[in-house]
């Protein structure tokens, strides 16, 4: 135990006599409340005030001021310590000092830290040894219960001093550092752990001995440890206290977690492009920025079509991409040349034939994947370490491949890897079979809806003009149409409509309601109105259950028109956009009239006519709502654009007219496009060549 007497011992100063010494020893113990010793060497008197002689447990008749008072009540386990220092202290004339415990009469143990100092005589031998003791038994057993605590703490905890060397390690820091005491102790921290240098353990450590500032981090060990650890560093005693916990598992449970979401979201991120994406190059071009560089370092994508033949006639590389943007135009040679130079030994050939996802790891040779020659050279430039190809299987077929690989500088595919991919390939696979029936469904609904729509009619000097455009997207097929045909008493039937819904039923709806349309005006010549009220009758008669918007319009020449050669448009509306006039100077006209309810939505609707005279040279156009609507836009701003347009165009001839307005309105097909024009030509003249043969469809022409 130090105090202010230890000073006192140990700088003599001018105090150069015993009586001097033994007198200033007595006034620092006394004011110190410690006890004090004089042992005479030559004579063996050991002397101790009343505060030693209650430590020892005697009394002054007790104590029989020899040193076998004091060897009697020493601990054995002290004996070979306590010896040592003395013996040391009284050769050396040097300083004594020990720690040591008494075994008082009533079995009571006491702990004393003793400090003192050997004393020459005349001759320079030691002659006599005084000092101080401290009663130190509650640091001792506080000290026990901390070590206590320790040692039963399930915290691996170890102390190093100033020099970084372990001075204190508990049984739990052996078990987690699988190292004992005993090859710990006295060792230091960056010698028997030397992964630790330049990483976090250090940089916290050498933090909190800096700043005396606690530092909680979470750091990892590398083999042989192999571990991940919770760690506290505390400031503590000149040195580092260090609390930690071997934490592994939950961060393996939260890259587990981790790699879960990982998945989750590439899963959900495949899923909306997918959603989006209708034909089968578009979805698997649409995929790949996902696998790629997340997922692999480059990647190709193929598609394998159906039918008999060898699978190296019917694969294609339909799309590629790199995570290097320099290396990009290398893999694009390589998939252009990619297919017909794959060997029987190949990763694709494997899957094709198994249906299995395959795997090489550690720079798979390229004998193996390619046949000699540039496409070699190429994938040698390209350097794959790990190759995976994964089947894109649908319902029952295979329909194509994806083809995975990474580089040197990155791992191979996990287990975790693969089962993503599987998922994800899954997808793929799902959504290209989805895209082929889509295809199929689409082809079919056009065919159909084309087969539907009418050749047009050559009346005298008017020439028709229609367009059909599907939509891109190939979801919205089936509802637009168009017809055009002649009447009984010489006038040209012109109808442009809409059916409700864009479906293969839509497609067929439309077919029934343009059948009995074109059948009612033919057999009954009426106007436009009186037909379109006797559809709504026949639509619930014949249980059509389409509904549709409609414009029916005739184009007529009473007596009166006959001599300026021009002629009178009558229509009527059923909730359709209104037909445009293109005047002979150019001007553009919306006929914005009244318009009526749709076609079949009851029997008793109340229909309008309404006319307006067609100059020669003018141009009718009827359309539907494909050519003009856009998303968040006014109608009435969408039908300017069309005015305006046609306006702009209207000098020229009536085919090139039709293609630059869908061209300039419609350019990404978003929605069906139907559209029929009618140029009407003046009749003092000669029949122009645009206008066609004068005959009806289906009719032989006179030779």
């Amino acid at each position: 135990m130090h105090g202010p007497t230890d000073d006192t011992i140990d700088e003599q100063g001018p105090l150069d006599t015993h009586a001097a010494r033994l007198s200033l020893l007595d006034s620092a113990a006394q004011a110190a409340g410690l006890g004090t010793f004089r042992w005479d060497l030559a004579t063996g008197s050991l002397q101790w005030d009343a505060t030693l002689l209650e430590a020892f447990g005697y009394d002054e008749e007790s104590f029989s001021g020899t040193i076998g008072a004091f060897d009697a009540r020493l601990h054995p386990g002290d004996v070979a310590s306590v010896s040592a220092a003395l013996e040391s202290a009284i050769s050396a004339c040097g300083v004594y000092q020990a720690e040591f415990r008494v075994l008082q009469p009533d079995g009571t143990v006491r702990w004393l830290a003793a400090r003192g100092r050997a004393l020459a005589g005349p001759s320079g031998q030691a002659a006599h040894l005084i000092g101080v003791t401290t009663d130190t038994t509650v640091l001792r057993e506080r000290d026990l219960q901390v070590q206590q605590i320790l040692e039963d703490m399930s915290t691996g905890y170890f102390w190093l001093d100033a020099d970084w060397r372990f001075g204190y390690v508990n049984a739990e820091a052996e078990l987690i550092l699988a190292s004992t005491r005993a090859d710990l102790l006295g060792g230091v921290i960056w010698d028997l752990f030397p992964a630790a240098v330049g990483t976090p353990f250090e940089e916290h450590y050498r933090g909190a001995a800096r700043t005396g500032e606690p530092r909680v981090f979470d750091a990892y060990y590398p083999a042989p440890l192999d571990a991940w650890y919770e760690v506290r560093a505390d400031p503590e005693r000149g040195g580092v206290a260090v609390y930690f916990t071997d934490v592994t598992e939950r961060h393996r449970a939260l890259e587990h977690a981790e790699r879960g979401r990982a998945r989750s979201d590439l899963l959900a991120r495949v899923a909306g492009v997918l959603a989006d994406a209708v034909e089968p190059v578009q979805a698997l071009d649409a995929v790949l920025p996902h696998l790629v560089p997340e997922v692999a370092d480059f990647a190709i994508a193929s598609l394998l079509e159906e039918g008999p033949g060898p699978w190296r006639s019917r694969l294609h590389d339909v799309a590629a991409r790199h995570a290097d943007p320099d290396q990009q135009p290398v893999l694009d040679e390589y998939r252009a040349l990619r297919v017909p130079a794959l060997s029987r030994t190949s990763l694709v050939a494997e899957v094709l034939t198994t249906s299995h996802p395959a795997m090489r790891y550690g720079a798979p040779s390229l004998e193996d994947i390619v046949h000699p020659g540039p496409v070699r050279d190429l994938l040698g430039r390209l350097a794959p370490e790990t190759l995976m190809v994964l089947p894109l299987r649908g319902r029952g077929h295979t329909r194509g491949v994806v083809t995975l690989a990474r580089g040197a500088d990155r791992e191979g595919f996990t287990d975790d890897d693969v089962t993503a991919l599987r998922d994800v390939t899954a997808q793929m696979g799902l959504a290209l079979d989805n895209a082929h029936l889509h295809t199929a469904r689409r082809d079919l609904a056009e065919e159909l809806q084309r087969s539907l729509l009418t050749e047009l009619p050559e009346p005298d000097h008017l020439q028709l003009v229609a367009r059909y455009v599907p939509a891109s997207t190939g979801t919205q097929i089936g509802g637009d149409w168009y017809d055009a045909f002649l009447l009984r008493d010489g006038c040209t039937c012109l109808v442009i409509g809409d059916v409700t819904g864009h479906d293969l039923q839509a497609a067929v709806k439309m077919a029934q309601i343009r059948n009995v349309l074109r059948g009612g005006a033919h057999a009954v010549v009426q106007p436009p109105a009186a037909i379109l009220s006797a559809f709504d009758w026949a639509a619930q008669d014949l249980a059509i259950g389409g509904f549709s918007t409609a414009v029916l319009a005739r184009l007529e020449q009473p007596p009166e028109l006959v001599a300026q050669g021009s002629r009178v448009l009558r229509w009527s509306n059923a909730g359709h956009l209104p037909p445009l006039l293109v005047q002979p100077d150019g001007r553009a006209e919306l006929l914005r009239r009244p318009s009526d309810l749709l076609l079949g939505l009851r029997k008793h609707t109340e229909r309008h006519d309404h006319t307006v005279v067609v100059e020669p040279g003018a141009t009718i156009l009827l359309y539907t709502d494909g050519l003009v609507e856009r998303r968040g836009e006014r109608l009435h701003v969408s039908l300017e654009r069309l005015r305006t347009c046609c306006e702009r165009l209207a000098n020229l001839p009536l085919e090139e007219f039709c293609d630059a307005v869908v061209a300039e309105l419609a350019p990404s097909h978003d929605d069906d496009v139907a559209m029929l024009a009618v140029r009407a030509f003046p009749q003092d003249e000669p029949r122009p060549p645009e206008a066609g043969p004068e005959h009806l469809p289906g009719e032989q022409p006179e030779w």
